[in-house]
């Protein structure tokens, strides 16, 4: 962090640490997250080899690590299914806090729910966490912004909701009503409307391996394809083969 702020490189604390400012939960964890801007990533990288360090992109479309020794930093840029890229307004909206003797940035929790509440692969599922985040920061969310975010991914923080209620009953009252009414309106809007041909499979967003067998057979187009997923197809394919292998069912 030091290094960054002396070559004026902003970033964010995001991660474990950023989820303990917010939530009071705390856990071990073997690296340290720092947030780019995707355009000063090679700098950042650069200035770190000046410093010693071992530093290198891990996947060009959203992550680089930093390494000394056994320690490593994860730099993150985006996420890791093309959708989150970090822009200004995380720096706009950001607390702060003091992290190794450091006054630094805060990943808002608004963008720490949209980063995570994608994460739903077999090993590893951020959804306790967006609960958490929505129990301790819901009164003071800016709910607008939450929502813009997910623009037309909507049902995937309609879907955190839903557990949240379903989690803690007694704090149901968190969330707006009006973002309830407007989200169940939508819903229903749907299904009540013509049935869908769009024949997208957005599962892929949500797991780089558990929906590449709906992929496979052609019945539906990977929804990482579409413009505002920003990973180019070889991106996407290393992506997808760092994943674990799909499990592919037989047809009935």
């Amino acid at each position: 962090m030091q290094v960054l702020i002396e070559h004026d490189v902003e970033f964010l604390v995001g991660g474990a640490y950023a989820l303990a400012q917010y939530t009071g939960v705390e856990r071990d964890t073997k690296d340290f997250d720092l947030l780019i801007r995707p355009t000063q990533v090679d700098q950042a990288l650069a200035v770190w080899r000046e410093a010693g360090y071992q530093a290198e992109y891990t996947f060009t479309h959203w992550l680089a690590k930093v390494r000394s020794a056994e320690v490593f930093v994860d730099v993150i840029f985006c996420s890791g299914n093309g959708l989150c890229q970090i822009d200004d307004i995380w720096f706009q909206k950001a607390s702060r806090a003091t992290v190794f003797g450091i006054n630094a940035l805060i990943v808002p929790p608004e963008e720490l729910v949209w980063q995570k509440a994608y994460i739903m692969e077999r090993e590893r599922f951020d959804g306790a966490d967006v609960i958490h985040l929505i129990a301790r920061c819901g009164p003071t969310l800016d709910w607008d912004r939450l929502l813009k975010r997910f623009d037309k991914d909507w049902r995937v923080l309609w879907s955190h909701l839903i557990l949240f209620g379903y989690v803690f009953p007694s704090k149901r009252d968190i969330i707006p009503l009006r973002i309830v009414q407007e989200l169940n309106a939508r819903v229903e809007g749907e299904h009540c409307g013509p049935l869908s041909e769009d024949k997208t499979c957005n599962g892929t967003f949500l797991s780089r391996s558990q929906y590449l067998s709906d992929i496979a057979t052609g019945d539906f187009i990977d929804a990482r394809a579409e413009k505002r997923c920003r990973m180019t197809p070889e991106e996407r394919e290393l992506w997808t083969g760092a994943g674990a292998t799909p499990t592919v069912y037989p047809p009935r």
